[in-house]
């Protein structure tokens, strides 16, 4: 098992960023509430497909647990039965949680689709977590920060459910945004630890802070992109999917201040990457960073200009991640080496 730790580790990583790839994809597509409930779906372990799996029907069995939607209400089973000839109210407690009652074939499958993701990359990070117990002597804080992974994601679960109980309450999904960020970099400390052969840094405390700096408004820009996100999604409640030029037309402060952070951004990572080729310092991955960012802002720009092509809201959040998970992965390179890691 240890020798495959770290294989599991970077498995893990692939893992919670495709949780973090569906979740865009629920932004994009406004499946936030596809699933009123949680951890089920309409109280289902595999949710329905069809409106008529959720409406009441004479002489059918329902568990207890169950949903269906009555006067655009949800009504859950209190208890397993058959139902009668007339609807019985004493059968079915009204869902107190929240009043959205609206039932959408393909908002609740991509909702479920990306929980599947979020219980999958709970499992890998539960296997990596045993599986650090091999390392409890020679790097003790490898299996502490794999159960403070595990931890994390059970936490960023429930965050996941105070989401879909405040019907999307924009503060809530700035913090799962940002937890998902502190799992990724747990995980990104675990398998630099586990490295065989740390790379040999040539120290400079100037590029070192200014990584620094970088990671933190990246962290920065994407609070706020989540603000504009939740300004756009009002946009289309109020206007509707058709008027994408509408979206933006008369934005938020918030867009402005996105907008302009990015801008250092670029600034602050070109400068890194001046650093790095000037004084050779060898940090190859600082390239990639110089082209994720290019990248974002081709795809923010594609959205302001051209009125939000199909998937680039997805690949403007999903850069943003990688970018984050790139960064911290160079400061983490120009620490010191963990000469009491080993693995094969």
């Amino acid at each position: 098992m240890k020798k495959r730790f770290r294989k599991i580790a970077k498995i893990t990583l692939v893992l919670v960023y495709l949780v973090i790839i569906a979740g865009a994809v629920v932004r994009m597509t406004g499946s936030g509430m596809g699933c009123p409930d949680w951890p089920k779906c309409f109280g289902y372990y595999i949710p329905p497909t069809e409106v008529s799996q959720l409406e009441w029907q004479a002489d059918r069995f329902f568990k207890k647990g169950q949903v269906i939607i009555v006067d655009n209400t949800l009504k859950v089973a209190n208890e397993d039965f058959t139902t009668g000839d007339t609807y019985n109210e004493s059968h079915w407690e009204t869902y107190t949680k929240h009043d959205y009652a609206i039932f959408n074939p393909t908002h609740t499958w991509t909702e479920y689709i990306n929980r599947l993701f979020g219980a999958l990359a709970g499992f890998a990070t539960f296997i990596m977590a045993i599986a650090s117990l091999y390392y409890r002597k020679e790097d003790i804080w490898v299996p502490i920060l794999s159960w403070l992974a595990v931890i994390g994601m059970g936490f960023q679960a429930w965050l996941g459910a105070t989401v879909v109980y405040s019907v999307l309450a924009p503060a809530r999904i700035t913090i799962h945004m940002l937890m998902a960020f502190v799992i990724v970099a747990v995980l990104l400390v675990i398998i630099y630890r586990t490295r065989e052969h740390p790379p040999i840094t040539k120290p400079n405390k100037t590029f070192k802070n200014l990584l620094i700096f970088a990671v933190l408004l990246t962290t920065v820009q994407v609070i706020f992109g989540t603000q504009v996100r939740q300004f756009v999604d009002e946009q289309i409640d109020l206007l509707g999917d058709t008027a994408k030029n509408l979206w933006l037309a008369k934005p938020e402060l918030s867009f402005y201040i996105h907008r302009s952070i990015s801008s250092l951004v670029f600034l602050t990572n070109a400068w890194i990457l001046y650093l790095n080729v000037k004084n050779n310092l060898g940090f190859e991955k600082v390239r990639w960073v110089f082209y994720i960012i290019v990248l974002e802002i081709a795809s923010g720009m594609a959205m302001y200009y051209f009125d939000f092509p199909f998937t680039t809201q997805t690949i403007h959040l999903v850069l943003a991640t990688l970018l984050f998970g790139v960064q911290f992965y160079l400061i983490l390179e120009t620490g010191r080496r963990f000469n009491k890691t080993k693995t094969l």
